[in-house]
């Protein structure tokens, strides 16, 4: 699904560059502070060390990103939007249990609505992207050999708000507040039966959530 979303967004991109367009691109940096969680397992696992461990996630930590769009009309923008934190691996229950260093970078196309004139001095503005989490591997220590946790790609959304204030015609700065949640597993929270549609097992779909707090420079032209 993210991926048709993704060529979708670049066919946008593409058509707002044509010759008979006269819209402006802009593109920016970011440095932010994320704050993050993980998901529970519907399994408990009891270590070694005594403690019942029932979750995975991450910790909250620093993050930076780069994105560019260009201007459909006065208000409309589209573009692509990266991220990537740099954060810890974290084992959850009775304990918290540090895994080792992991990366978590996101990939979304993405739509804004930029408010007021597209020449003022300050724009707030909302946006709406879909794509993509990878989570990075993971190497760590466990019963005296060195192992490595897989990677993984899945499903996500980024929805932001922010303001946009231009210091000059072309160079500006930007802080907003962008939520990225990311798909991760859906479990099953038993069964539902109606006299029409007939029984079928009720889904708990689980999330891993980012939430940054992020400012940065913006430059448009």
């Amino acid at each position: 699904m993210w991926k048709r979303a993704t060529g979708l967004c670049l066919v946008c991109v593409l058509w707002s560059v044509t010759p008979t367009s006269a819209q402006k691109a802009e593109v920016y940096g970011l440095f932010a502070w994320t704050i993050s969680d993980g998901v529970e397992s519907d399994q408990s696992v009891l270590a070694g060390d005594g403690n019942i461990y029932d979750g995975v996630g991450t910790k909250d930590s620093a993050s930076w990103g780069l994105g560019g769009g260009f201007h459909v009309n006065d208000r409309v923008e589209v573009g692509f939007l990266f991220m990537q934190q740099m954060t810890t691996l974290e084992i959850t229950g009775t304990n918290t249990l540090e895994v080792g260093d992991l990366s978590v970078n996101t990939y979304h196309p993405y739509v804004a609505f930029n408010f007021g004139d597209i020449d003022a001095r300050a724009r707030p503005y909302v946006l709406i992207g879909l794509g993509a989490t990878n989570f990075g591997s993971v190497d760590f220590t466990a019963l005296g050999a060195a192992r490595q946790t897989q990677s993984q790609t899945q499903f996500s959304t980024t929805w932001g708000a922010g303001i946009k204030m231009y210091l000059s015609p072309n160079v500006g700065i930007r802080a907003g507040l962008q939520w990225t949640p990311t798909y991760i597993k859906t479990d099953s929270e038993g069964w539902w039966c109606d006299p029409y549609w007939g029984c079928y097992v009720v889904g708990d779909p689980q999330y891993s959530n980012q939430l940054h707090f992020a400012g940065g420079v913006t430059a448009r032209f």
